[in-house]
């Protein structure tokens, strides 16, 4: 886990187990958080009637950490196991597809070949980005996604070894992968990001969890 060349909250790179789980191939779409709502009563995300982010298959956004974990909670009453968000060390795990110090979840290049000169317009539909080694779509791509850990520059410095669940509390939240915005800047496997949980952006996501 980390990068030793990478940034400095990426640092030092070290070796981390992690007990068994499950992770959605898919981020959350739209047409998922629908059922949500409809089920629930929830307020819906503040890009709801844009067009731009409102299509059934484009992933659902402007849903903050806290929403999030209510969508979880839904769904694990809904069908019966405990949904809850990755932490960082599993979403890491996941982007990698088993091959270690992968600097993209496609391999060591953007996988469209731009570099990351694409439309930055809107989100994409949900599987324009090919899967990866372990067949997560859209993973590093789309939209920033929404872990379970708090944030703290220098975690990895005193991070355990087993199923490291991040600090006990902070003010921000991290988040992983690139989004439709800047996808290139922070699309690496081993990049960090974060913001307060109270935030609704329209590049923040998220896709479950699940113990296996």
């Amino acid at each position: 886990m980390g990068d030793d060349n990478a940034r400095p909250d990426e640092r030092p790179a070290h070796p981390v187990t992690l007990r068994a789980f499950r992770l959605a191939v898919f981020p959350v779409t739209n047409e998922d958080y629908a059922r949500f709502l409809a089920s629930t009563g929830a307020e819906p995300p503040p890009f709801w009637d844009d067009p731009a982010f409102n299509t059934p298959r484009q992933p659902v956004v402007g849903v903050s950490w806290p929403e999030a974990v209510a969508y979880c909670r839904w769904l694990s009453d809904t069908l019966g196991a405990t949904y809850r968000l990755p932490t960082e060390a599993e979403w890491e795990k996941a982007a990698l597809g088993g091959t270690d110090g992968l600097r993209f979840p496609w391999g060591d290049a953007s996988w469209d070949g731009s570099d990351g000169n694409f439309p930055m317009e809107a989100t994409w539909t949900v599987g324009s980005a090919p899967p990866n080694r372990y067949g997560f779509v859209d993973i590093g791509f789309n939209i920033h996604e929404w872990c379970s850990d708090w944030y703290a520059a220098d975690y990895y410095t005193s991070s355990p070894a087993h199923d490291p669940q991040g600090p006990p509390a902070g003010q921000r939240k991290s988040s992983r992968g690139g989004a439709w915005r800047h996808m290139i800047k922070i699309a690496r496997c081993s990049a960090r990001s974060s913001i307060p949980p109270d935030y609704r952006y329209n590049d923040y996501g998220f896709r479950p969890a699940l113990d296996a």
